[in-house]
């Protein structure tokens, strides 16, 4: 957190005075550097660590900048999961009713029945739409929105919505709006592949960098467990009974096994339930729901799932899976130790992963340290 209040940033006062309403006074580096850039109408690529405050980053200024007369979209927010859509639509209706700004918005997001959401389009006539790629372009190609009058597009997480996977979609919609439209990319993790396509759709832009690349919340730390594969869920139950965390999210490389696992945890008495891409969507809901609420105290998760998720108080990260790409331990971790809070990220590793932990101390000039358990309590390894 700087020392710089956000009226300083140019934001007019019913916003900074709704963000008073929340506890937001002090703007955090991401939103210093990027607000009044963004209130200027610049193009953006923003990179900064998890938990950081990127979403209210761009949310100031188009708050700011939303003509509330107008009934037309003048926003779209593309997120890569639905939670986390839902999630920035949370932030936006909050931030609505707290400053006393009519602002409306709405969440699309694909597998839901598109012909409610084209009731609700018609009869709520939002000014912001957050929501996923594919869904937000269909309903485009349908003409049941109109792109025309589009201000700003933010991509959140662009390292995901800029992969070979995502990409045509995003340019598709970028094309169907204005070419005098604002851009901003935001992520934790900006790579030259996602600038380079990135400066393919900007005009005049900055490019912010809060901290480098392999920043790390020093709020976190790191350690790991070995053992064989077979014994990774008694060493997650045991760690997670001694630490007895209210909050904490466990990470699963392959969707087809987190339900197995969250089956077991709650075998065992850890009241759990999971989060991924191919679940239910009102499963996948109920279920964050709960964890926020702390009806259950972990939530088992793939990496897609729990991208951009902001859950308060969450007390410890388990990879019970090593993710093979750094910068997901570096969204991994980072749902842990927000707004200024401590946290701990545990890695359960077997022998075949042993090279993965080097990387991640490299990479991130940390030091994840080689723990056991003796007599109900975390030791160093001897």
């Amino acid at each position: 957190m700087t020392k710089t209040l956000f009226k300083e940033l140019g934001i007019n006062e019913k916003i900074t005075e709704g963000l008073k309403k929340e506890g937001i006074e002090y703007a955090t580096e991401i939103q210093v550097e990027a607000i009044p850039q963004a209130i200027l109408n610049k193009d953006i690529v923003g990179e900064a660590e998890t938990g950081s405050g990127k979403t209210l980053a761009y949310l100031a200024p188009i708050f700011q900048n939303i003509d509330t007369n107008s009934k037309a979209v003048q926003a779209f927010i593309l997120t890569p999961t639905h939670e986390l859509a839902i999630q920035v639509n949370d932030v936006i209706k909050t931030l609505a009713e707290d400053s006393e700004i009519p602002v409306k918005s709405t969440a699309i997001i694909g597998n839901i029945n598109i012909k409610k959401q084209i009731e609700n389009l018609k009869n709520n006539k939002p000014h912001i739409v957050v929501g996923s790629t594919g869904r937000i372009l269909q309903l485009i190609k349908l003409k049941k929105m109109k792109a025309h009058m589009i201000k700003t597009i933010v991509v959140d997480e662009a390292d995901k919505l800029l992969d070979k996977n995502n990409v045509e979609d995003v340019k598709a919609i970028i094309k169907t709006t204005l070419k005098d439209r604002q851009l901003m990319f935001f992520s934790a993790t900006i790579d030259e592949r996602t600038l380079d396509v990135a400066k393919t759709l900007m005009k005049e832009y900055e490019v912010i960098r809060t901290q480098g690349k392999t920043s790390m919340n020093e709020n976190i730390e790191h350690m790991c467990f070995k053992c064989e594969q077979r014994d990774k869920i008694l060493i997650l139950r045991k760690v997670f009974h001694i630490l007895n965390p209210k909050k904490a999210i466990v990470f699963v490389n392959k969707p087809d096994e987190i339900e197995i696992l969250t089956e077991k945890l709650n075998y065992h008495g850890i009241k759990s339930e999971s989060i991924y891409g191919t679940a239910d969507k009102e499963v996948r809901k109920r279920a964050l729901e709960d964890f926020k609420a702390g009806k259950i105290n972990l939530l088992v998760a793939s990496d897609i799932a729990a991208r951009g998720l902001d859950i308060q108080d969450v007390e410890c990260i388990f990879s019970y899976d090593i993710p093979e790409d750094t910068d997901n331990y570096l969204h991994r971790a980072g749902r842990t130790a927000r707004a200024g809070k401590v946290g701990k990220s545990i890695c359960i590793f077997t022998d075949r992963e042993q090279g993965l932990i080097k990387q991640y101390e490299k990479a991130f000039n940390i030091k994840i340290n080689l723990k056991d358990m003796y007599k109900g309590k975390i030791i160093d390894y001897r």
